[in-house]
């Protein structure tokens, strides 16, 4: 392979979560009196700290969000992933062939990291390369956990490639001088390539172009 180290995103990049959060959080804030729609949220919400996206919450709903708004959201996302949680089509045959150290590398708590791989059966595949954003208090699109990840599994960033699928992730890995290839779809391709992601569309794909 051409890289050394290959550092994925968790959320809609290892495991299919993203529609299942961003369901709960639309269901959560139009409960509040919101009249959020699928693709706004999809467009304002993906890949950014939770924190920055209750910080536009309370901006489109003109109020702050009730003291508990975490904790239920939590809550009621657990539950969601618990039934509904899928890996990513290919990505389990994908990691099979990978000839390099990887590692995951998300904005996410580890406990919901360890959740989401454990539902999907792709905890064993990392074992205790898990990085979250929690554990240096810094979240994508800041540039610090991916250099992080990549100094804990003892390389540079030119020696790596990060796999994500939001524009916030891809900001932050190209601000850390990371190549970086960004999981596309038709709601997310031209602003990954905006930023500087090379695309793809299925993880059979992927093979090939860490080769």
């Amino acid at each position: 392979m051409k890289y050394n180290c290959i550092i994925f995103d968790c959320d809609g990049v290892l495991v299919d979560s993203e529609g299942i959060s961003t369901a709960v959080l639309i269901e959560m804030a139009n409960e509040l009196g919101g009249a959020i729609e699928l693709e706004e949220a999809r467009t304002n919400f993906t890949g950014k700290s939770l924190k920055s996206i209750f910080a536009d919450l309370e901006t489109v709903l003109q109020k702050q969000l009730p003291d508990n708004f975490e904790q239920a959201y939590r809550a009621r996302s657990f539950e969601a992933f618990a039934t509904k949680l899928q890996p990513i089509k290919g990505i389990q045959r994908l990691l099979d062939q990978i000839t390099v150290p990887y590692c995951v590398a998300s904005n996410g708590p580890l406990e919901k990291i360890r959740l989401n791989l454990t539902k999907t059966g792709l905890l064993k595949k990392f074992k205790n390369r898990i990085f979250s954003a929690y554990e240096i208090g810094k979240w994508k699109p800041d540039p610090a956990l991916f250099l992080y990840a990549a100094a804990q599994m003892g390389f540079e960033p030119q020696e790596c490639v990060v796999i994500e699928d939001s524009s916030a992730g891809v900001i932050a890995a190209r601000k850390a001088g990371f190549e970086v290839f960004g999981f596309a779809n038709q709601h997310n391709q031209q602003e990954l390539e905006k930023e500087g992601a090379k695309v793809f569309f299925e993880m059979e794909a992927l093979h090939g172009l860490l080769q």
